[in-house]
């Protein structure tokens, strides 16, 4: 578990599946990430990546809670690169995924600057990269306010999701996140 000033990133519960699916799942959060998908196919990825990452590895796209109402805002974290062929691919990964309403009060950025400090601090990485597509300027501008450097060199399609091709990459050293 790791807490900030107004959050706690934890491990996933049953009982968070539901909540996260009707809050996320939905188009104004799942627009540059592939679009809405069938709840049974997000069930299956908590249950049998986000929930073994937790185990196997000691991370994951962790649930964000907020601390003041104990209300499931979405997910944070880190995991391992795993898109096949990608540039990227094996290197670690900071992401998130919150729902609509908590959008524009920095709680992506408070949770974001948690899981790096454990990534630089916890896992020892040498950098961290993030994803996102050039349409997606709330994303792009988050990793940029976290001082991410852009990384056009390692940018490439993802063919999952033609429509939003390229993927695009960027990335922040250790050196980087003390400066």
């Amino acid at each position: 578990m790791i807490e900030t000033e107004r959050l706690i990133l934890r491990d996933w519960r049953e009982e968070d599946i539901d909540p996260f699916i009707r809050q996320t799942n939905v188009e104004p959060v799942m627009r540059w990430l592939g679009g809405v998908q069938a709840d049974d196919q997000i069930r299956e990825i908590i249950r049998t990546r986000l929930m073994r990452w937790q185990v196997d590895r000691g991370f994951t796209f962790w649930a964000v809670e907020r601390k003041a109402d104990g209300a499931l805002l979405g997910f944070c974290g880190l995991k391992i690169a795993d898109s096949p062929g990608s540039p990227i691919e094996g290197e670690y990964e900071v992401g998130w995924r919150l729902r609509e309403d908590a959008w524009g009060q920095g709680y992506a950025k408070e949770a974001a600057t948690a899981s790096l400090d454990f990534a630089f601090d916890r896992l020892a990485a040498e950098q961290v990269v993030a994803i996102t597509v050039h349409q997606n300027a709330p994303s792009w501008g988050l990793m940029k306010r976290l001082g991410m450097r852009r990384r056009e060199a390692l940018d490439y399609d993802d063919p999952r999701f033609p429509e939003l091709n390229p993927v695009i990459i960027y990335s922040i050293a250790r050196a980087e996140w003390r400066a």
